[in-house]
């Protein structure tokens, strides 16, 4: 098992901080104007795509204890996903409960370009049936995904929450290669994301409508 030796305050934290960042805007980054991007595989149902990974909510009574959580196997915390942690609008289920996490990129929700805005990509996943995660299932995915491969960036699917200046941000679970890290990203729906990103969403639905299938980004 693959654990994190970065530990707030301390300079490998700071270095798996950059390094996960670094990756992020790496992927972010517009510079190139290559051929669209096909999927390998193209999803027309969430009902088709197998369980990813299953984790428990409701192990923490409030986000301090969740911090201390964190820390206390080594995982880094960015700057904007810690202040995210903190803010009133950041909640933790109250009872315990196992959820059922699926993993999907953009391109094979079907878009064929580089980029999709953040927007048009949970509008595309939830047609499919998809569902948005509650923001904590980021903190509590990072506790128990503790053997991340190196380079692997999974973007929550989950509603933005402001920081105290207003931005909205969206949390990513990442390993960047120097350590397990919870980083925020932009959270606007008009933010541009490389279709190849993958992100995690949940499946409420049992049933998607025969004509989402049919519908092309």
């Amino acid at each position: 098992m693959l654990l994190c030796t970065c530990s707030l305050g301390f300079p490998s934290e700071a270095r798996a901080q950059c390094t996960a960042r670094d990756g992020l805007q790496n992927q972010l980054r517009l510079k190139k104007t290559a051929s669209p991007i096909m999927p390998q595989v193209l999803v027309r149902s969430a009902v088709d795509i197998p369980v990813w990974k299953k984790i428990t909510v409701g192990r923490f009574s409030d986000s301090f204890a969740l911090r201390n959580a964190l820390y206390a196997v080594g995982c880094g915390v960015g700057g904007s996903a810690g202040e995210i942690l903190a803010r009133p609008a950041f909640t933790l289920s109250a009872t315990k409960a196992d959820l059922e996490l699926f993993t999907v990129s953009a391109a094979e929700l079907g878009f064929q370009t580089e980029t999709a805005s953040l927007g048009q990509i949970y509008a595309r996943a939830q047609q499919l049936g998809f569902g948005l995660a509650a923001a904590e299932i980021a903190p509590h995915l990072r506790l128990q995904y503790l053997d991340q491969p190196i380079g692997e960036f999974l973007i929550i699917g989950m509603e933005p929450i402001n920081t105290w200046e207003g931005e909205p941000v969206i949390l990513t679970v990442a390993n960047g290669g120097a350590g397990l890290i919870l980083i925020g990203q932009d959270g606007r729906a008009d933010a541009e994301i490389s279709v190849a990103s993958r992100f995690v969403f949940l499946r409420p639905y049992k049933n998607v409508p025969a004509e989402a299938a049919l519908v092309h980004p």
